[in-house]
């Protein structure tokens, strides 16, 4: 195992180099020396399809890496996003002659085990691929673990731990702390998804949460037939849920379609707890009569009861435009710092909820908040806990879906009417009411106990005896940097004017060594008004979906934002249910 990870290493290291060699480019243009160089937002694009690119090359580890690295703006800058969203399981299956030991591992020889065995795979992921089979006279998938996928999985795990402290050495410490959150994360979720039990145990969970409704249709697992290596499931067909002119010629309510599906996801995650977390389009098939079938239950998840509260007072809060509440919501969940600048922040998010509801969005207003946010959001990045991402994930991606089925959905509309019908937006108001009433009842006991205090505070400071203390927090070494120019700048004097009074008494030799020494500091003292911040910088994101085309053009050389890459366009993984009413099932 450690001579196949030492080997993955050197194959990583060589594939990422071009871009190792750009980002110390950024911060030396010569590498040795020289001054930092300005990244521009067309720069950061090219970079994250050339990484994209790299991703893809190396295989199924880093695809997956790539997928999950999509769910996470608090680490990459957008453009990374973006092109990262595009990623689906493009891989080819492995030849049926690697694949075939593993069934017989695990259930027999598949003639054996199945009535008929179609050994030409229907669809290829990176961890997995899937066959069509018939067991007991009914039509199953058989999704089959990627032969010597375990070891391969094990080996770049390493590589990316041993690659860690390299990378941070290229962002900030917030981001930092966020990439070696990510790769522990990475490090639970892949072992989930290549285990099927667990995957069939979240597939049972959730179908057995929408038992009762007709609209909703979950493959079930056919136990016998199923491993941690093999899960054999139901085979359920359907059309694509974004072929538009197949589901018109079906005569499907695309409008009421969209509404449905949004409704789903938030019953899973604001209700249930547990959901489906990866509703790209190849996921999603729609029958004729309607009904809506899930796929690929490999990336699921769990909300905790907290989460799930401050889910709903966030969007209690943008039902109700109180951008308050959502940022207080935000910070509570632990996706915003507590220090962030509430203004900029708050400006952004009237931003997102004007776009979200298709409202028009004055350019000169995009402008000014882009440029509040550049100079500040850097310092406070968001930060996403891990159980938060993928919720992100599904948020967007379900509203690319949305908005494919039905150019004008109200994203926003749908979950506020979807939380007065549950009952959680008069709960909130009841809430609200409730605190309220407490601030009141403490300003009263505040208007007792204040008079007294200030009394006594205008006293002695009629007899001369009060004193302040004040502490002054220098977090970004302001007064440092300016003790230093100071004394740089005295050094500067006093060899200047040593320099020259030697240069008229003195030895050459001594008026050389003396003026060296002003050169010196000299340079000392531009290099501290040059000093700031250099290399790759990342710029936050307004919405995923829509902003894009509200968005003004970007100057190069200002490193503007890039807006979220468009859900509905990814492209599409092989195997994906297609128009043809068999359908197809796609891996995770």
């Amino acid at each position: 195992m450690n001579l196949r990870a030492y080997g993955r290493f050197f194959v990583v290291i060589g594939q990422f180099l071009p871009l190792i060699v750009a980002y110390l480019r950024d911060r030396r243009r010569f590498l040795l020396f020289g001054g930092s160089r300005q990244v521009t937002g067309a720069m950061r694009r090219e970079r994250a399809r050339t990484l994209l690119d790299t991703l893809l090359t190396l295989g199924p580890t880093f695809i997956k890496l790539g997928q999950i690295l999509s769910t996470r703006p608090d680490v990459l800058p957008p453009e990374y996003v973006a092109e990262f969203s595009k990623l689906q399981d493009e891989v080819p299956p492995a030849d049926w002659s690697e694949a075939e030991p593993v069934i017989e591992d695990e259930l027999g020889a598949p003639e054996d085990a199945f009535d008929s065995f179609d050994t030409d795979a229907i669809s290829g992921a990176s961890l997995g691929q899937v066959y069509r089979a018939e067991l007991d006279g009914e039509d199953v998938a058989v999704k089959v673990r990627r032969p010597g996928i375990e070891e391969l999985v094990e080996a770049d795990l390493k590589v990316i731990k041993w690659s860690l402290p390299v990378i941070i050495r290229f962002i900030g410490e917030a981001r930092s702390f966020s990439l070696e959150t990510l790769a522990d994360e990475f490090d639970t979720t892949i072992h989930q998804e290549i285990n099927y039990a667990r995957e069939a145990r979240m597939l049972d969970e959730i179908k057995g949460n929408f038992e009762a409704d007709p609209t909703i249709r979950i493959p079930s697992v056919v136990e016998s037939h199923s491993t941690p290596r093999v899960l054999t499931m139901e085979y359920v067909g359907g059309t694509k849920i974004t072929a538009i002119d197949e589901l018109d010629a079906m005569g499907i309510d695309r409008t009421g379609l969209a509404e449905r599906l949004e409704r789903i996801y938030l019953q899973m995650i604001i209700q249930d707890g547990v959901f489906h977390a990866d509703p790209h389009p190849g996921n999603l098939s729609v029958k004729p009569d309607g009904t809506l079938v899930f796929y690929d239950f490999g990336m699921s998840g769990r909300v905790e009861g907290y989460v799930q509260d401050k889910i709903v007072e966030f969007y209690i809060g943008i039902a109700n435009q109180d951008i308050d509440a959502i940022l207080d919501a935000l910070v509570e969940m632990g996706t915003l710092s507590p220090e962030a600048d509430r203004e900029t922040m708050g400006n952004v998010m009237e931003l997102a909820i004007q776009d979200v509801r298709g409202e028009e969005v004055d350019q000169y207003r995009i402008q000014e908040v882009v440029g509040q946010v550049e100079d500040t959001i850097y310092e406070f990045p968001l930060r996403l806990p891990a159980n938060l991402a993928l919720v992100l994930r599904v948020a967007t991606v379900v509203e690319g879906v949305c908005v494919t089925l039905d150019p004008n959905f109200d994203f926003i509309s749908v979950a506020t009417d979807y939380l007065v019908e549950e009952g959680y937006r008069e709960e909130g108001i009841k809430q609200f009411l409730e605190s309220r009433g407490e601030e009141v009842q403490d300003l009263a006991q505040a208007a007792v106990r204040t008079p007294p205090k200030l009394e006594r505070t205008l006293d002695s400071l009629n007899q001369g005896n009060l004193s302040v203390h004040a502490d002054l927090d220098d977090t970004d070494g302001l007064f440092e940097s300016l003790a230093n120019r100071l004394i740089f700048g005295a050094l500067l004097t006093a060899g200047v004017i040593s320099t020259a009074m030697l240069y008229s008494f003195a030895t050459t030799g001594a008026t050389v060594v003396a003026a060296a020494f002003s050169v010196g500091v000299a340079l000392f003292l531009i290099r501290s008004f040059r000093s700031g911040r250099s290399g790759t910088r990342a710029t936050p994101e307004f919405t995923r979906q829509g902003l894009s085309q509200q968005r003004p053009t970007e100057a190069e050389g200002t490193g503007g934002i890039e807006a979220m890459a468009d859900t509905s366009e990814e492209s599409e993984p092989v195997g994906a249910p297609t128009g043809d009413p068999e359908g197809e099932i796609e891996t995770d």
